[in-house]
């Protein structure tokens, strides 16, 4: 009985340490993934700002 017990109580330990694991991970990935939309956010500001001068640039063009 005792060592069913033992058996059950190594089986929870690993259970919760799995699943601190994954929250760490996914608080990790969570973070990565606020970091990759804020840098996304960035370049498409980026594109649009180089989007508006060609557009600039496009009128001033001599027209043939």
């Amino acid at each position: 009985m005792d060592g069913d017990l033992s058996k059950l109580e190594q089986k929870i330990e690993k259970m919760v340490a799995f699943c601190q694991a994954l929250r760490e991970e996914n608080r990790e990935l969570r973070g990565r993934v606020a970091g990759l939309e804020a840098e996304k956010q960035a370049l498409s500001g980026k594109i649009d700002t180089a989007c508006a001068r060609l557009e600039t640039l496009m009128e001033h063009l001599p027209e043939q």
